[in-house]
C-alpha cells in the first residue's frame, strides 16, 4: 500500500516504510565516511611499512578496503584502481568457500575464483561485533561477521615458468602457484602447512613470507579499528552508517548519470597482439544511457539497496555497458577475467564523480556490465591471464573513455599511455647466491584534457603505483639504473599536448632472465577532438658491444651480465586541433 508523509514542503510516496528512512544525518554520514576511509588508509600504511619487497614498500603495489556484512565495499584506500574495483569478488569467494570465524584469515589469488592474476594475493578477514552464538560440535561460539577487511598486494614472484610470474604464457598453469580460497590463519594462529606449501613453490620464499605477514598485519589493524568504532558508536549505528553510505553513493551516481545525454555510444580499440599470434586483439564496447523522466525518491532508493529479499525492489539500470563484439579469448597472457572488466568500468565512472563521493559498491547499482563469457574481457580457464590485469584493463579503460567522449566530450581526456610496461628481472644474486625476482611497471604520458596539457611521466588509470627509486633498486638487486628521464616530444600535439613518456634503461649485473609485458608498440594512444596520437612505445636490448636490438612488447629474453634493457614508454594523446 502506498503511504505518503511530509518532509519539509515536499510529500514523497513510500512503501509503508518508517519515516526514519528519510532522516539520514548528513553530518553523521560524513563522519562515518571518513572513519571507514581512514581505516582503509591506515591498513595501507601498515602494509607498506611492514612489507619486505620494494614492489610493495616503494612502488606501493597494494590495496586495502573495508566491507559490510554482505561483502559490499564501503571504503577503499587511495590505492590501485585495478585492485579495488575487483576486490569484492575476492571477498564473495572467501565467504562462499570458507566458514569464517574470529581470528580467521582467508588467502586466495585464483583469477577464476575472485582474483585478478596470480601475483595479486588477497587476504580477507572478518570482524565480529555482535552477540555470540554457538559454533556447534565443540567449536567456539561466533557470530555472522558484521564487517570484513581485505588487503591485496602484488607479490614479485609466485612461481611459474618465468621469474616474476608475468611472462608470455599460454595457460594459467604456467603462470605460477594458484591458490583457491583457503585459510592462512585459523583462530588467530598461522596455518603452517598452507604457508609452507606456498613458500615451497616460489623463488623468493623469505620475501613472500614477509609480505604476507605485512598483509596479515594490515587486516588485523583494520579489524581492530572497526572494533573501536563499534565500541564507541555501537554496532547497530556503525552498520546503519555503512548501509547509508551505499545508498548515498548510489544516489550520487544516479544523479550524475542523469546529466549524460541519453543515447547509444560505441567505440573500439585494440591491443597490439597477445604475444603468440601477431595480430591485433579487438575490444569493443557499446554504452547505452537510458532516458530518465522521473527521479526516484530516497525511500525507493533505500529499498532498492536493502539486502532483505522480502523488501528489495530492483531499480532499472540507467547505463548498460556491453562488450559484445570483443575478440574471443586468445592463446597469450592478455586475457582478462570478469572481475577486471568490472573493475575498469567501476574506475571510469567513479572518476567522473566528485572526489568527495564515497567509493562504495553502491556506485555500480545503476550500471549493468555485460562481458560475454569466453571473450578476452571474460576469459574462461585455463587461459593465461597475467597481462589481462595490467594491459587489457588499460585498453578497456581506453575504449570506455573513447565511447563516453561522444556523450560528454569536455569531460573526457585523450588516451593515456595505455600500458603498464611490466618489466620483470630474475636470476641468481651473486652477493647471496640466492634467487631474486624484481618486478616494476613504468610510467608514461597522460592524455591531454579539454582545458590543459597531459601530465608527463606518470602512472595512469588502472595503476596508481610509484616508481622504484634508484637507490632502493640497486640496493636490493644486482641491477644498475643507467638512465631515467622523460621521453621528449612523445606526447601527441594539439590545442593541448599529451604528456611525455619515460626512458628507463637498466643494466643487469649478473646473467638474468628479462621479461616484458607491454603494449602500445603498434598503435599510439589516441588523440581526441582533432588532437594527434601519442608516440608508440619501444624496447631495446643493448649488448655489451654497444649494439642495440629492438624487441616486441611481449617477450622473455636472457641477458648476460653488463647488458641493458631500455624501455621508452608511450606519450599521451593530444586534445583539440592546434591553433595555426
Amino acid at each position: 500500500m502506498w503511504v505518503a508523509f511530509a518532509i519539509g514542503p515536499r510529500t514523497l510516496p513510500t512503501l509503508g516504510v518508517h519515516s526514519c528512512f528519510l532522516m539520514r544525518d548528513p553530518i553523521e554520514l560524513e563522519v562515518f565516511k571518513n572513519l571507514y576511509h581512514s581505516i582503509a588508509e591506515e591498513m595501507g600504511a601498515a602494509l607498506r611499512r611492514t612489507s619486505f619487497s620494494p614492489n610493495i614498500k616503494e612502488r606501493r603495489d597494494y590495496s586495502c578496503a573495508v566491507f559490510d556484512s554482505e561483502g559490499q565495499v564501503i571504503a577503499m584506500g587511495d590505492h590501485m584502481p585495478v585492485h579495488l574495483g575487483s576486490m569484492p569478488m575476492s571477498v564473495a569467494a572467501a565467504v562462499e568457500d570458507c566458514e569464517l570465524e574470529p581470528g580467521d584469515v582467508v588467502m586466495l589469488n585464483d583469477p577464476f575464483r575472485g582474483g585478478t592474476h596470480l601475483p595479486d594475493i588477497t587476504l580477507v578477514m572478518p570482524m565480529y561485533g555482535s552477540g555470540m552464538r554457538s559454533g556447534g560440535r565443540g567449536r567456539p561460539p561466533y557470530t555472522t561477521p558484521d564487517f570484513y577487511v581485505a588487503s591485496r598486494a602484488h607479490h614479485a614472484d609466485v612461481g611459474g615458468t618465468y621469474p616474476g610470474s608475468m611472462g608470455p604464457c599460454r595457460e594459467i598453469y604456467q603462470e605460477g602457484f594458484r591458490i583457491p580460497p583457503v585459510k592462512i590463519m585459523r583462530h588467530g594462529k598461522l596455518v603452517a602447512d598452507v604457508l609452507a606449501l606456498l613458500l615451497s613453490n616460489v623463488r623468493t620464499p623469505e620475501e613472500r613470507e614477509g609480505d604476507l605477514g605485512a598483509q596479515i598485519a594490515a587486516c588485523q589493524t583494520g579489524a581492530q579499528r572497526l572494533r573501536e568504532i563499534c565500541a564507541r558508536y555501537g554496532i547497530d549505528r556503525a552498520r546503519q552508517a555503512a548501509a547509508d553510505l551505499l545508498v548515498y553513493s548510489e544516489e550520487m551516481m544516479r544523479a550524475f548519470l542523469r546529466t549524460i545525454p541519453p543515447g547509444h555510444y560505441q567505440a573500439e580499440d585494440f591491443l597490439d597482439d597477445d604475444g603468440v599470434d601477431d595480430r591485433p586483439v579487438r575490444i569493443a564496447v557499446s554504452i547505452r544511457v537510458a532516458g530518465t523522466s522521473t527521479r526516484k525518491s530516497p525511500v525507493e532508493t533505500r529499498l532498492a539497496a536493502s539486502p532483505s529479499g522480502s523488501t528489495r525492489m530492483q531499480q532499472p539500470a540507467q547505463v548498460t555497458i556491453d562488450f559484445t563484439g570483443s575478440d574471443p579469448q586468445v592463446q597469450g597472457a592478455i586475457n582478462a577475467v570478469e572481475a577486471i572488466t568490472y573493475s575498469a568500468c567501476f574506475y571510469v565512472f567513479r572518476c567522473l564523480l566528485r572526489e568527495d563521493v564515497p567509493a562504495t559498491s553502491g556506485l555500480m547499482r545503476p550500471i549493468r556490465v555485460i562481458a560475454p563469457s569466453g571473450t578476452v574481457v571474460n576469459a574462461k580457464p585455463p587461459s593465461a591471464v597475467a597481462g589481462g590485469n595490467v594491459e587489457t584493463s588499460q585498453r578497456i579503460v581506453d575504449v570506455l573513455l573513447k565511447a563516453l567522449a561522444q556523450a560528454i566530450p569536455d569531460r573526457i581526456p585523450a588516451a593515456a599511455a595505455g600500458t603498464m610496461n611490466n618489466l620483470t628481472i630474475g636470476g641468481i644474486d651473486p652477493r647471496s647466491g640466492e634467487p631474486f625476482a624484481y618486478y616494476e611497471t613504468i610510467a608514461g604520458g597522460m592524455g591531454a584534457r579539454s582545458t590543459k596539457d597531459g601530465v608527463s611521466g606518470v602512472h595512469t588509470h588502472m595503476t596508481n603505483s610509484l616508481n622504484t627509486p634508484a637507490e632502493a633498486l640497486e640496493y636490493a638487486y644486482p641491477i644498475r639504473l643507467r638512465q631515467y628521464s622523460l621521453r621528449s616530444k612523445s606526447g601527441g600535439t594539439g590545442l593541448h599536448r599529451g604528456g611525455d613518456g619515460i626512458v628507463r634503461e637498466i643494466e643487469v649485473l649478473t646473467d638474468a632472465q628479462v621479461t616484458l609485458l607491454a603494449d602500445r608498440r603498434a598503435r599510439g594512444p589516441y588523440g581526441l577532438a582533432g588532437g594527434v596520437d601519442g608516440a608508440t612505445g619501444r624496447t631495446l636490448i643493448i649488448r655489451r658491444d654497444g649494439s642495440a636490438e629492438e624487441i616486441p612488447g611481449k617477450i622473455s629474453v636472457r641477458l648476460r651480465s653488463g647488458e641493458r634493457v631500455r624501455i621508452e614508454s608511450p606519450g599521451g594523446g593530444g586534445w583539440g586541433r592546434a591553433n595555426g
